[in-house]
């Protein structure tokens, strides 16, 4: 009796304190890693503001009303384990009191228990709670029966925690579409509604904005960056007569559109409708803990109707207070709620807790090259030169004409030419040939700067020598900028795709993982076979349409792999989905980070590494975990049998082996609050 009594007032303390941990919106703000898991939630929350404020929460109102109900369930399985060890400690009527909150509870208990047996046609851990714990508690063991309820209601809000409840429709791309847009009105600019836009209508956008409609360019040109859609890393040239898609961005230039398509009718959109109808994979892996205490059902009442034959009354309820299903649904979610904990001290967003659980099985990743490999902004890899000019002196002009640009190719002629540092004149008058170039005065001289089109439309005469370097160039997808000085051509910037920081090295620890690595990009053959090249993977598909990388992810699932996806991008999003796990960057476009179940929210590729680790860890956790539920229930089965166990000596084990999966469960945050720097215990 004492050692009822003084687990119960520990526990009561115990319980209090994990009620209000559990019946936070957030992991308490004492753990350091959630402090920096704010630090890092809040910059995504700015940039994607619509997704990750709906992101926790449930749907339907049923899952609203279930959490409420877990959470009023825990609060008063708390106050009845309280009332019931004071009522034995020092006034026995508060057990009284105690009674009639646990037999408040046992109704929603027995009713799940109903349902699964009756309605679901099974037999489930809930049906195994809905019998032992009103026996528990009209054997009259009060304190073991409130200690029983409480540690049901804990493990029923941890499952919660954890559990995935968000089945919402994906954001759909045409919700993140401007409000308002602006027309061509009998040649005045009007600004309209975008739900007011029919076919027909010019639509006008300018520099860093979103086309909000598919449709073709009627007047104007412009830069655009559509790799979102099409996967290609270097923008686009359109003019009259070429055709523009809606959540692409114009860089520089101004055009006048057509509308053909717009809203739910636009190719982004439809691919977020795809999203929406997606088989979702996820939905259909149940939590190791709740699978393993449904398989424990069954067998444990059938361990007790023996135990009933051959041991009586108190060697069957023994038998069924096996802890075994409710041990793993405590445990289990408890482990991966800290992992996930964990990670997000390492700077990586968890959205789904299984996916941590999968990745562990992982054999196969898959990274798209465009924004994942490499970055956004190219590089300057070499500058040719004509007439005599020196590299140096033309850097100057092409610098000094793009200085008060903002696209990538302009950023990374000035990078280079800070790099070399270089002072850059002052601008005389400038003239934007939208889309194409630039001409500036410096120093009494006409620059012109930009593509071969926009030399030929300036009559500016281009050597085969440039040809033959632009042919190459288109070959192997880099960027050639060409300069002109008055009215001759005197060299060309040649400009590559830049290699993410940490790609090689964490392509280097990928393989010594034995993980067989592919790239898959909607490039030209040679830049995605010399990027393979360049970072050692031996595996690439190029030139693949954005509804074809789906299919792709299939085909690798068909032959048995375990497939991760790396990818950025609306034409990655529906692989993202496909894949037994997604992965994706902060820098990834708003419906990629909604369909990522996890996200390196620093854009560091070095944190694959650290993320594998981490779900190896978890994996060896949990199976710690279902260790210590199975090892003290196999005990007391045992005991029951051979040396006529009943319900305190099975409260004794159970508890034992319940502390001791508790204090592997916590131990990963607890070596990461000793030892910061750690990753995993």
């Amino acid at each position: 009796m004492l050692q009822i009594l003084m687990a119960g007032s520990v526990l009561t303390y115990v319980g209090t304190k994990l009620y209000q941990h559990l019946n936070k919106k957030e992991i308490p703000s004492s753990l350091q890693a959630m402090k920096i898991l704010k630090e890092k939630v809040t910059p995504i929350s700015k940039e994607v503001h619509h997704q990750q404020n709906q992101e926790m929460l449930p749907v339907h109102k049923s899952e609203f009303d279930y959490e409420k109900s877990v959470n009023q369930e825990l609060a008063i399985t708390s106050v009845s384990l309280g009332l019931a060890t004071a009522g034995a400690l020092v006034y026995p009527p508060l057990i009284i009191a105690s009674l009639a909150g646990l037999a408040y509870v046992t109704l929603p208990i027995v009713h799940r228990g109903y349902r699964t047996l009756v309605i679901e046609r099974r037999i489930g851990s809930t049906l195994v709670d809905a019998i032992v714990l009103p026996c528990v508690l009209v054997s009259g063991h009060y304190i073991i029966a409130a200690l029983s309820y409480w540690l049901y209601s804990s493990s029923e809000k941890l499952v919660l925690k954890t559990k995935d409840y968000s089945q919402k429709s994906l954001i759909s791309v045409f919700g993140e579409q401007p409000r308002f847009v602006w027309t061509l009105t009998e040649g005045v600019e009007v600004e309209i509604p975008l739900e007011a836009l029919k076919v027909g209508d010019i639509v006008v956008v300018n520099a860093g904005e979103n086309v909000p409609v598919d449709g073709t360019i009627t007047d104007g040109a412009a830069s655009i960056d559509q790799h979102i859609l099409t996967g290609e890393a270097q923008p686009s040239e359109k003019e009259v007569g070429d055709q523009v898609f809606a959540s692409t961005v114009v860089l520089s230039g101004k055009i006048c559109i057509r509308n053909e398509k717009a809203g739910k009718e636009t190719i982004a959109a439809k691919i977020g409708d795809i999203l929406n109808h997606t088989a979702d994979f996820k939905t259909t892996i149940q939590s190791r803990g709740e699978e393993l205490a449904d398989r424990s059902a069954l067998p444990i009442l059938g361990t007790s109707a023996v135990a009933l034959v051959t041991s009586g009354a108190s060697g069957a309820l023994a038998a069924m207070f096996v802890g075994i299903g409710m041990n793993m649904k405590m445990l289990v979610p408890l482990s991966v709620l800290n992992f996930l904990n964990l990670a997000s001290a390492n700077n990586i967003l968890i959205k789904d807790g299984r996916a941590l659980e999968m990745l562990s099985q992982v054999d196969t990743i898959v990274f798209d090259k465009t924004g994942t490999l490499t970055q956004d902004k190219p590089h300057v890899e070499k500058v040719y030169m004509l007439a005599g000019y020196e590299e140096n002196e033309l850097l100057t002009y092409a610098a000094a004409a793009e200085q008060k640009q903002t696209h990538p190719i302009a950023k990374a002629i000035l990078q280079f030419a800070n790099e070399r540092g270089l002072s850059l004149p002052k601008l005389g008058e400038a003239k934007y040939e939208v889309g194409y170039g630039i001409k500036v005065n410096i120093s009494n001289k006409l620059i012109r700067v930009g593509s071969s089109r926009f030399m030929e439309m300036e009559g500016i005469a281009i050597p085969e020598e440039i040809r033959n370097i632009m042919s190459n160039c288109h070959e192997y997808g880099y960027s050639l900028i060409m300069i002109a000085i008055d009215e001759q051509l005197g060299g060309a910037i040649e400009l590559h795709a830049t290699l993410r920081p940490g790609a090689k090295s964490i392509i280097n620890k990928l393989r010594q993982r034995n993980l067989s690595l592919y790239i898959i990009s909607g490039d030209h053959e040679k830049p995605t076979k010399a990027l393979a090249e360049e970072l050692g993977i031996d595996n690439y598909f190029a030139e693949v349409l954005p509804e074809n990388k789906a299919s792709l992810i299939e085909q690798l699932q068909q032959e048995g792999k375990v497939v991760c996806f790396v990818g950025d991008g609306i034409n990655d999003s529906i692989a993202l989905k496909k894949a037994h796990v997604s992965i994706s960057l902060r820098g990834a476009s708003t419906i990629a980070t909604d369909t990522a179940q996890i996200i390196l929210m620093n854009g560091d590729l070095n944190r694959l590494d650290q993320l594998f680790e981490i779900a190896q860890a978890l994996d060896n956790n949990i199976n710690i975990g279902i260790i210590s539920s199975i090892a003290p229930g196999m005990m007391v089965i045992g005991g029951v049998f051979l040396l006529h166990f009943g319900i305190l000596s099975a409260l004794v084990i159970e508890s034992a082996g319940l502390a001791l999966g508790l204090g592997n469960s916590m131990l990963p945050l607890i070596n990461h609050q000793r030892k910061p720097h750690i990753i995993v215990n």
